[in-house]
């Protein structure tokens, strides 16, 4: 939950929401629009016209009173609903967004937003899509199919995914992150850069935690089942086997294989295997264990074929590809 002063700020009436109240009937494009946006019915929202220069980031209270017509983004945009509830219309979708909700917008998104009342506050953040490239560093080295793909929508690299809501209200680790981010932000904290993004790491790690609180407008069944088949494979790379990932999703293990490797160009085995060897190549560069221990650690019972894939993949052997890591 925001705290009562940053409350008290995000709420005031701003300039531009006075000449709305005052009898302005459409929001003021010079302050959000591209100058030769506006073909037909669709406007883009400009970066440049919200980001300081040399900024990645940025934050601005949602206005409100105002409808803002059909429109894009030339950067991706997050919006947190600190209280009341705002209606949006993404690729033709009805969204409600409400308090303590997070929804995220890529670039390639059409956006429609209806008018918000004075106690309907939300938080705009303007972020270019090369902060989470910092914010990918930050999270780790080792291979972790779901971030890839979250950051993938993000970023407009699939395609089909133009929005992810995540219906994150009571879960106090990420309230307490987004008001962090919102505070840093807001009051230009020193050393902001390093903060936002270390605080956007941390965010982006507890949302992997709770993606079954996440809908997309992929929710028809390709991008759902994915996104379980990578979340399943992240907490169960060791032992888990695509019967009981068929079980607890209730579809049929032949169908399932099929699918994924339809929706993956991989096979489930491959996919775990791209998981399991990372994580071993994680583990030769940044702990002593024995190479016959991380074979182990990552689910390889028998160490001669842990030996062959990992060369197969790495082109040298476990304690050839730890020997080259320490040299750099």
């Amino acid at each position: 939950m925001i705290t009562k002063e940053l409350y008290t700020e995000l709420k005031k009436i701003t300039p531009e929401e006075e000449r709305i109240l005052s009898g302005r009937a459409e929001i003021e494009k010079d302050i959000y629009m591209l100058q030769d946006s506006g073909i037909g019915d669709r406007y883009v929202v400009d970066a440049k016209k919200l980001l300081d220069e040399g900024k990645l980031i940025q934050v601005r209270p949602h206005t409100r009173f105002v409808h803002f017509p059909k429109h894009t983004h030339n950067y991706v945009e997050m919006i947190y609903m600190c209280c009341g509830s705002t209606h949006h219309i993404i690729d033709g979708e009805d969204i409600w967004l409400h308090e303590e909700e997070m929804l995220f917008l890529n670039q390639k998104s059409q956006q429609e937003i209806y008018p918000a009342a004075e106690e309907d506050i939300a938080v705009n953040f303007i972020i270019l899509p090369e902060f989470f490239d910092y914010v990918l560093k930050m999270m780790g080295e080792e291979k972790n199919l779901l971030r890839d793909f979250v950051i993938g929508c993000l970023k407009g690299e699939n395609e089909d995914a133009a929005y992810m809501h995540f219906k994150v209200a009571g879960i106090l680790p990420i309230q307490n992150l987004l008001e962090n981010l919102i505070w840093s932000i807001w009051n230009r904290q020193p050393n902001r850069r390093s903060i936002n993004q270390a605080t956007m790491g941390l965010l982006f790690l507890h949302l992997m935690n709770h993606m079954e609180q996440m809908e997309t407008n992929t929710e028809n069944h390709s991008k759902r089942l994915i996104i379980d088949v990578y979340s399943y494979i992240e907490e169960n790379y060791r032992d888990g086997e695509l019967t009981k990932l068929a079980g607890l999703l209730n579809y049929d293990m032949y169908w399932l294989s099929r699918e994924i490797r339809k929706r993956t160009g991989r096979s489930y085995t491959e996919l775990v295997q791209e998981k399991r060897l990372s994580q071993a190549a994680y583990l030769l560069r940044n702990t002593a264990m024995s190479v016959m221990d991380i074979g182990m650690a990552v689910g390889y019972d028998n160490t001669s074929y842990f030996h062959r894939i990992f060369q197969k993949q790495y082109r040298m052997t476990p304690r050839k590809y730890r020997i080259s890591k320490k040299d750099k």
